[in-house]
């Protein structure tokens, strides 16, 4: 199950006139019955809501106030989310003849004309406070607080993640908590620029809507609406620019190729995508490579074995990944501890869809060409996994048969899904002798028609602060330095790195520095040796620019030290 949790805005999504029909209710009861989660979203006043809709009882929680208080039907506890305005502010507002002015345990609201009298006394009280609009309704809050911090706090108390969540809604003040949810729907009578921003329309309007989504969330998980989602992520770029994009649900991806090919860069990459984008990840690590890894939190080291309780204690947490270190575990008795462990992980899945995705590196050190689970775990569903290896042919052949997207990095490529392919027993795909350079892969998508295609990787961050260093302050090879020769090539002071290029910069002759510029030398070099193109465009500036040679210098000086950090 993808979707674990339905998200429901109030007034107009499944309620019509602030009544909710029996019709809709038995819906909401059926998806609660499904295994899922069920949560209110609602710009409503507490009390207001629980005499206006008696069945609050069915949502786990209900986020009212949009997002300033947090209710748990279940137990009547309340918890607040932010502190309300201040007493003298509400005064201000009855006596400047605003009303009515409702005050709940957050939230100061009142309707429309109001609105530019509501913000001249948050101005006049200096008070950090917004304004949000729910069709007539005009609400106060406090900065940052809407519907999305309140469903965050939700999901928190229930242990799910927003990527396991589906929200619908209606209105202006939806836009935030849609946008949070893995699938956002809108009901039919939906205000239109709502209905642009989200990836499904239901046919039916207001609670019928909702009964709509919900029987299709029971019916297929609605499977139907993959390739519509707003959440995605980035694998690189072909070579016409083109961006290459993976659904983050139910793939698996085979990162195989030569040793030194990049690999451990790809999968680095592709670890900071996932976490830009809150998805929660588990790295099985047999060597010990990702202990560094900034984002995860790190279970084992060489001296201690990580336990499965530890694995699990730590991603019970939405917001938290690991990184499991085996270097503790002896060779042989790898595949026997992933094989206690996946269970688990498949446990959490069933329960919470989380984590998102398994990182499995060095995978035939893990799932062995004999390893006893193989045929078990295919038959569980085996999906949002990322397995690396130099040697794909050594490793459990059930599991290479889930593989839905083949990277191959390095040397030869066609070689490597000929040997894919031979473990799987699939016809590989024609490709002639290549070589890729680093940050290059040759992707197949093989459930599709289109064969094998060339892109380049997104460079994660580790390696573009590891190629600034080198660019500032490193030794460049010969053929990559910068020569200041002058218009006459008397010269030949040699700059082997962004620190000595301004050096010499500033000690080289006018007539020296004017020549390089206008000749387009230094864009040249900041372009295709330093790769910085917007480096390359501000020194096009100086050369297109009637400026000094001393203005010249001194802007291209800045726009490198505003870039690299280097030596004093």
């Amino acid at each position: 199950m993808r979707y674990h949790a339905l998200a429901c805005d109030y007034d107009g999504t499944i309620a019509w006139d602030g009544k909710v029909t029996e019709r809709t209710i038995e819906a909401l009861i059926d998806v609660k019955k499904s295994g899922r989660k069920l949560i209110l979203v609602t710009g409503r006043e507490l009390d207001d809501l629980l005499k206006t809709f008696p069945r609050v009882d069915l949502f786990d929680r209900v986020v009212v106030e949009n997002g300033g208080l947090l209710y748990r039907p279940a137990t009547r506890e309340e918890r607040k989310l932010a502190e309300r305005p201040p007493e003298d502010f509400v005064h201000e507002l009855i006596r400047r003849g605003i009303q009515p002015v409702s005050v709940g345990r957050v939230i100061v609201a009142t309707w429309r004309p109001h609105e530019t009298t509501v913000v001249e006394v948050i101005r006049d009280f200096g008070l950090e406070l917004q304004v949000i609009f729910n069709k007539g309704a005009v609400m106060i809050l406090p900065s940052g607080i809407n519907k999305a911090t309140g469903l965050t706090a939700a999901l928190r108390e229930l242990g799910l993640s927003p990527h396991n969540v589906v929200g619908i809604g209606d209105a202006e003040n939806d836009h935030a908590f849609l946008a949070l949810c893995e699938c956002s729907v809108a009901v039919e009578n939906a205000l239109e620029t709502l209905k642009q921003r989200v990836d499904w329309v239901t046919a039916e309007d207001h609670g019928d809507g909702t009964i709509e989504l919900s029987q299709a969330l029971i019916a297929t998980d609605l499977e139907h609406l993959q390739d519509r989602l707003h959440h995605k992520l980035l694998l690189g770029k072909r070579q016409d620019e083109s961006e290459v994009w993976l659904r983050p649900y139910g793939k698996n991806i085979l990162i195989a190729g030569t040793s030194g090919g990049g690999k451990s860069t790809f999968a680095m990459a592709f670890l900071e995508r996932l976490e830009e984008q809150g998805y929660q990840y588990l790295i099985v690590d047999p060597e010990g490579d990702y202990s560094g890894f900034p984002g995860a939190v790190v279970l084992g080291d060489n001296q201690r074995a990580p336990s499965v309780q530890e694995v699990l204690d730590v991603l019970s947490k939405p917001e938290e990944d690991a990184a499991v270190n085996l270097t503790g575990i002896g060779l042989t008795e790898r595949p026997a501890f992933f094989q206690t462990l996946l269970p688990r992980i498949q446990e959490m899945r069933a329960k919470t869809g989380r984590p998102h995705w398994i990182i499995i590196d060095e995978s035939h050190h893990v799932l062995p060409l004999w390893w006893e689970a193989a045929g078990l775990t295919v038959s569980q569903r085996f999906y949002g996994v990322m397995l690396i290896t130099l040697e794909p042919d050594r490793v459990a052949p059930a599991i290479l048969s889930t593989i839905d997207v083949v990277v191959a990095i390095g040397r030869d490529p066609a070689s490597t899904f000929k040997i894919f392919c031979e473990a799987v027993g699939q016809q590989p795909p024609v490709l002639g002798p290549l070589t890729l350079k680093p940050g290059e892969g040759m992707a197949w998508f093989r459930n599709s028609s289109e064969p094998p295609f060339l892109f380049q990787s997104t460079e994660p961050r580790a390696e573009r602060r590891r190629h600034r260093r080198k660019y500032a302050e490193g030794e460049l090879p010969p053929d990559q330095c910068f020569y200041f020769r002058g218009p006459a090539g008397k010269l030949n002071l040699k700059a082997q790195n962004l620190a000595i290029f301004l050096q010499m910069a500033d000690g080289v002759d006018d007539e020296t520095w004017v020549f390089h510029i206008k000749n387009g030398d230094i864009s040249r070099w900041f372009r295709q040796v330093i790769k910085d193109s917007d480096l390359a465009l501000e020194a096009e500036l100086m050369e297109r620019a009637n400026v000094t040679a001393e203005a010249s210098r001194k802007h291209i000086r800045s726009a490198i030290e505003e870039r690299y950090i280097l030596a004093a």
